[in-house]
């Protein structure tokens, strides 16, 4: 493996910036090497590989890709730089990309868990509420230390979103998740699911554009981050339309949410609650959109250098996962221009670098 001299600017963190890095040997190091053979200059600036923090290998529209598909979604995910994704449920057992080398690392979150004709079909595992704890444990038990709760969805009863699970069976399902040493994140649209979700002890919140500004305070002060998807949420008005005929109580709530969606990211971000960059992709989106869901963040209000962070190290502390320290492996990515001053910039990886090797 080629030894790699980034000539720097290499941002390790928010207020650590070297101007100079070695890669040898796969890994990352701050300090000249006396021998490491002939050294190939890459000239950029250099952040920690991107994370996708919501996207789901091995999904597509109909459910559960087959490996092939599942391995070229990844792929395409790690050509736009994104080098760790933590997967929010998948249908599809993904644990053999943890055998690809050439594929971005994986923290799996194994299969979404919802109520019967309460999600998207043959995408969850679907129980009774009454099982929520033992199949919460028994999922949490085949995924990298996540679980993924759908918290929320229509109620064809209603005609609205609705939670899907009692205060009292959140509360036990978490204790229980958390005594297993994982963690758990939760779809959650509406406004109504929000405080049993926090009262039970939630890690993570997807989407959650229902949130008031009192959640807010309460997850700033938890330091609860939330991953505002705002790719997926431009789909809300299509999501009306089609819902428009049958439940207009949940199409004018879903065009409400859609039309304040950038001043709600802003307001979450205003209020000090941690933000981090998902996609959403498998499903309905397609994979390789980290940059552009880092710019609607932008669009949003959130400063560029903040949503640069949300998409690289700072995620990687959320999940416990390596950075640009000395010693790591050399996951990284180099731009012509600092991304941190231009978001556009995350669009055009002049290198990819997972491993140490230069895969894109």
């Amino acid at each position: 493996m080629p030894a790699l001299h980034l000539t720097g600017p290499v941002v390790v963190g928010d207020d650590d910036v070297r101007g100079e890095a070695w890669v040898v040997g796969g890994r990352i190091t701050f300090e000249r090497p006396r021998h490491a053979g002939e050294i190939t200059e890459v000239a950029g600036t250099v952040i920690p590989g991107l994370v996708d923090v919501h996207c789901h290998v091995g999904l597509d529209s109909g459910g559960a890709t087959d490996r092939d598909l599942a391995a070229k979604q990844a792929t395409a995910d790690r050509d736009a730089g994104t080098l760790l994704i933590r997967d929010a449920g998948s249908p599809l057992d993904t644990s053999f990309v943890h055998q690809r080398d050439d594929l971005p690392r994986l923290i799996r979150a194994a299969r979404f868990i919802a109520r019967p004709k309460r999600y998207l079909r043959h995408y969850a595992r679907e129980i009774e509420p009454q099982d929520l704890t033992e199949v919460a444990v028994e999922e949490a038990r085949k995924g990298d230390g996540w679980i993924k709760l759908i918290g929320d969805w229509i109620d064809r009863d209603e005609g609205d979103l609705a939670p899907l699970w009692t205060p009292a069976q959140l509360a036990d399902a978490l204790a229980a998740i958390h005594a297993e040493g994982a963690r758990a994140t939760v779809h959650t649209f509406s406004e109504e699911a929000i405080q049993p979700l926090l009262d039970a002890g939630i890690d993570c919140i997807e989407h959650g554009t229902g949130m008031t500004e009192e959640h807010m305070r309460a997850v700033a002060a938890a330091g609860i981050p939330v991953v505002p998807t705002l790719l997926q949420i431009d789909q809300f008005a299509a999501y009306a339309d089609a819902g428009e005929v049958k439940f207009p109580r949940y199409a004018a709530r879903m065009r409400r949410m859609h039309a304040r969606r950038y001043e709600h990211v802003r307001d979450l971000w205003e209020a000090g609650v941690p933000l981090l960059v998902g996609t959403d992709a498998g499903g309905t989106l397609g994979h390789g959109l980290l940059p552009q869901e880092a710019a609607e963040m932008v669009a949003a209000g959130v400063p560029a250098a903040d949503a640069v962070a949300a998409a690289s190290w700072r995620a990687r502390a959320f999940l416990g996962a390596a950075s640009l320290d000395e010693g790591e492996s050399a996951d990284l990515v180099v731009y012509r221009e600092d991304p941190r001053a231009d978001i556009s910039v995350l669009a055009e990886p002049a290198h990819v670098v997972l491993r140490g090797a230069r895969v894109a």
